[in-house]
């Protein structure tokens, strides 16, 4: 029988400390995060900006519905490494922590799925919030404007509404996208010092607007890791 003061050998050998798990200081890549008055035309945008740059595009509504998809939500997962899976947890729980959010709340399900595809990198994503979330140093946060009666006039022909119903519906859009974005953060979506780029879809035209946007994310590098 071995005495109290000897040494046994582990039954199944010393492993050594367990490795910590691979970090990541930031996203694998840029993304491009689209913000914009209603009836701006943003959407139209995003998806044309998506063509030329090759980039998947995820709409607010696309954001909406994935974020309660739970099979969607894995298959995203799926491919994504350790490391960006790390990082995407990590600052969902920062924002829960700061804002004082609710893990099980609407807002939280889409902040998250944000983060996830934040990490992923190599995407467009509209609305939600998303240039606020993401790291300023990998991601091309731009604000999509245009005049009031631009803006009207669009939304009058696109849902077939009076001037008078499409005026209403642009208030009551821009209204519920910045009491969403209060809950995200304190910055306010009108001030344009919280874009790497603001344009004027109005004045420019789509095509004008996605070079400017394709010539921001060609000149926008990402840090070196080194």
């Amino acid at each position: 029988m071995a005495s109290r003061d000897s040494v046994e050998s582990p039954q199944h050998g010393y492993r050594g400390a367990a490795t910590p798990p691979p970090t990541l200081q930031k996203p694998r890549g840029l993304t491009v995060a689209i913000s914009r008055e209603a009836g701006s035309r943003g959407g139209t945008l995003a998806a044309t900006l998506g063509r030329a740059l090759g980039w998947p595009v995820y709409t607010q509504e696309m954001l909406d519905f994935l974020a309660h998809d739970e099979a969607a939500r894995n298959e995203l997962l799926a491919d994504l490494p350790d490391a960006a899976q790390v990082w995407a947890a990590a600052q969902f729980l920062e924002l829960v922590r700061m804002r004082g959010l609710s893990t099980t709340s609407d807002t939280a399900a889409v902040a998250r799925l944000i983060y996830v595809l934040g990490a992923r990198g190599d995407t467009v994503l509209v609305g939600r919030g998303a240039g606020f979330l993401l790291p300023i140093a990998t991601t091309i946060h731009v604000r999509i404007i245009a005049p009031p009666n631009d803006r009207v006039a669009y939304l009058s022909q696109w849902l077939r509404l009076t001037s008078e119903e499409a005026e209403a519906e642009v208030k009551s859009r821009d209204r519920r996208r910045a009491e969403f974005l209060s809950t995200l953060s304190d910055l306010n979506a009108g001030d344009p010092a919280g874009y790497d780029l603001v344009v004027n879809s109005a004045r420019l035209g789509l095509e004008a607007c996605v070079d400017l946007i394709a010539v921001a994310v060609r000149s926008k590098q990402l840090p070196d890791e080194s």
